[in-house]
């Protein structure tokens, strides 16, 4: 029995190895194919930290309760307990073999016992969870929908595998040294050893080299199927996570959300004013991804989070965040044999290896290279062109990532070269191009009328609004009041623009707007993938801003769309604009902190706050919204279920304002019918894409008969106004005010 489990073991553990070993090596030469990126490398020892972070608290995977209690406990065992393997094949040799130093140590048996009791329970957990969410019985709703199934059960099955044998060899090792009484080495194990102590010394030996033999099996056997399959996300993700994690895109740890990142050609910024000749513009095939694009392809784990929280994906789309990865991470190594060996075209498609280079190459590599990045299923597409135009860019992939990828960032890459090279994007989307190069916003209206809202406020209220440089000095003003497109020229948006500067205006504080010098912030183009039009337009806005600021005190800005919020605040500075920004839901809870502004007429009724994602998200305010509804006396808060950090998008994201919504349900009806559970009087938000999405599935429900007739979507600025506006004595007979709609 021992010559056998010795035999068995060590065949076992070198073909592991080896194999192991020699994916390893090649996942590092897959993930080298990509392109350059420096910018991974900077704050070594913060980004050492985020990972001891990430790893150890587990701050994405803690997130979901049990699940994320239960993968620590697993993650853990899975490292800690690596010593039990070569306590395994001292024990092949002599079956009272104990670890020198700390093998008899107390605290390092019962640590075996903690740990591998509740790595066991931990994987059990995991695989009941999994057998409940199966894609058969849930099917879109699974988050395990679209993963490969066998790999992941294999995964958790070796854990489980191994985790039993840890116990019984714990159990085997104290009957055969005759533990005759309770303690804390056999904390967990003592019931075996109980049970196991009438047996006889050699019993216990030969059991002991089986089972150890069994651990060592199960363990390589592990490691030869992850050879073979160096494409298995589900296991790889355990090894790749930490470096994953170590070169995400922030270096102070936080997600990639926010900005985008610059426009690179082979790892450099590109020059839109002098492009280089052989610039590569946006990513047409998967070696144009970054090295890092193509690390976070391959330390996917198929989880699904990202997928069960993707408002496409929710509403019947053909985008999963999961897929997508998936799919480029098989491409990309399908590809790979072709690119190892020098293959690789140009941008007119001329193969730029010799067919000395290919002639080892297999078929379905080279069948793997003709496959375009972008394509219909007729056409053999690596991703669909409705998956890349599904997604709204609200962040929740990247919020819900526990090996921190990057969706965002790849799928702008992608839209990218759709955009500025094919131009092939939904035509809806062109209009809104065409206006912003002709006029300089979405409408297309003229530029005078950025200025009707203050015409027509002070004909309601008498207030003006001075232009900054021609109504008021720049060096009198405190805040420049960024109205952006729609809070100038949309209805709705206005009410918005219009309640906020009253609001400024009872506060005192001293305000100004740049009146028909702005222009569109560049948000939706550049997330739609015309880069060059949003540098065009923020190299505009960057010297209107800087001149306009020039000679204030502070150059600070508050912006009611988080759109623009996001862009002036953390996009400029890579266009040379260093700002200071709030959002004004910022600025008015500070105002009513600091008792300029006092709420004291109820607004009578039950309220629900949508996050917008562009300030939720993106931009991490939460509270400052939620903190004004509850300084406004009559307000009843209630959350829906999805919000904050699970928010759920309202569609406008992305460009999606711009573009119709052709399958499955509008996402903007999937959030307004969650609202709707609440059956509240009023659903707010602070973002005007939010206010006119939200609005119009409302005003559709109303025309259903669905929702009540006095159902009202208004931004916080609104609700704030009518709270803090005094009632005229002729209607202040106690009646609580109303929502202005």
């Amino acid at each position: 029995m021992q010559l056998a489990a010795i035999v068995i073991s060590l065949v076992t553990f070198v073909i592991g190895t080896a194999l192991a070993a020699r994916a390893a090596l090649y996942i590092y030469k897959v993930v080298r194919t990509g392109a350059a990126d420096s910018t991974r490398f900077g704050q070594p020892a913060q980004r050492v930290k985020t990972v001891a972070v990430e790893f150890v608290g587990h701050t994405r995977m803690n997130r979901w309760g049990i699940v994320g209690i239960a993968h620590w406990f697993v993650a853990v065992g899975f490292f800690s307990l690596v010593l039990t393997i070569v306590n395994a094949f001292g024990q092949l040799f002599d079956a009272d073999f104990a670890l020198p130093v700390i093998g008899h140590w107390m605290i390092w048996q019962l640590f075996v016992e903690l740990v591998g009791t509740l790595t066991t329970l931990g994987i059990l957990t995991l695989i009941v969870i999994r057998l409940m969410s199966l894609p058969s019985r849930s099917g879109r709703k699974s988050r395990f929908a679209g993963s490969i199934a066998w790999q992941a059960f294999y995964v958790e099955y070796t854990i489980l595998g191994i985790g039993l044998c840890i116990l019984m060899l714990r159990g085997l090792e104290g009957a055969l040294n005759g533990v005759d009484s309770y303690g804390p080495e056999h904390l967990v194990s003592y019931p075996l050893v109980s049970a196991l102590g009438g047996l006889s010394h050699g019993t216990l030996a030969n059991l002991i080299y089986l089972f150890a033999m069994l651990k060592i099996c199960i363990s390589f056997a592990w490691a030869t199927t992850i050879g073979i399959n160096p494409s298995m996300g589900v296991a790889w993700h355990r090894f790749l996570g930490f470096f994953n994690i170590y070169f995400k895109r922030e270096e102070d740890g936080s997600t990639a959300l926010g900005e985008l990142r610059p426009m690179t050609s082979n790892g450099q910024p590109i020059d839109f004013e002098d492009p280089a000749d052989d610039a590569v513009f946006g990513v047409s095939q998967v070696e144009h991804f970054s090295w890092k694009g193509i690390l976070d392809f391959s330390t996917c784990t198929e989880c699904g989070r990202c997928q069960s929280q993707c408002p496409a994906w929710n509403t019947g789309k053909p985008l999963s965040p999961k897929l997508l990865i998936m799919s480029l991470r098989e491409h990309a190594f399908g590809k790979a044999p072709y690119l190892l060996a020098g293959g690789g075209k140009d941008m007119e498609g001329v193969e730029q290896a010799t067919p000395e280079q290919l002639k080892d190459v297999p078929a379905a590599a080279l069948a793997e290279a003709e496959r375009p990045l972008i394509g219909t299923a007729e056409e053999n597409g690596v991703i669909d062109p409705d998956v890349l135009w599904s997604c709204t860019t609200c962040g929740a992939c990247v919020e819900q990532c526990p090996v921190d990828i990057e969706h965002i960032d790849h799928i702008v890459d992608m839209r990218r070269y759709q955009v500025m090279i094919e131009s092939n994007f939904p035509t809806e989307a062109g209009t809104m191009l065409k206006n912003l190069e002709n006029k300089g916003n979405p409408w297309g209206m003229a530029t005078k009328a950025r200025l009707d809202w203050v015409k027509e406020l002070k004909k309601e209220t008498g207030i003006e609004v001075p232009v900054i440089g021609e109504d008021i000095d720049p060096a009198e003003v405190e805040y420049l009041y960024w109205v952006g497109c729609a809070g100038a020229l949309e209805d709705r948006a206005k009410k918005t623009t219009k309640a906020f500067a009253e609001l400024l205006h009872t506060a005192g504080v001293k305000f100004a707007i740049l009146g028909k010098e702005e222009t569109c912030s560049g948000d939706s183009p550049r997330r739609l993938g015309n880069e060059f039009l949003f540098q065009m337009l923020g190299a505009q806005n960057v010297e209107t801003l800087n001149a306009a600021l020039e000679d204030a005190p502070a150059k600070r800005i508050v912006a009611t769309c988080p759109h623009c919020f996001n862009t002036i605040a953390n996009e400029y500075p890579q266009l040379g604009g260093h700002f200071e920004v709030i959002h004004h839901t910022q600025l008015l809870q500070h105002l009513i902190d600091e008792g300029k502004l006092v709420p004291v007429n109820p607004v009578e009724g039950l309220i629900t706050y949508h996050d917008p994602c562009y300030l939720g998200r993106h931009n991490k305010v939460y509270s400052p919204p939620r903190e004004i509804m509850d300084k406004v006396p009559g307000l009843r808060q209630q959350e829906m279920h999805r919000h904050k950090e699970r928010g759920f998008c309202c569609g406008a994201g992305g460009a999606r304002m711009w573009m119709e919504e052709r399958i499955g349900k509008r996402i903007n009806t999937e959030r307004v019918d969650e609202a709707l559970s609440l059956n509240p009087d009023i659903v707010s938000t602070a973002c005007p894409f939010c206010l006119v999405m939200l609005s119009d599935s409302v005003n559709g429900k109303k025309n259903e008969g669905a929702a009540k007739e006095h159902l009202k979507v208004v931004d916080v600025a609104q609700l704030l106004l009518d709270s803090v506006k005094a009632i005229p004595p002729a209607e202040a007979e106690d009646q609580p005010a109303t929502v202005g709609a």
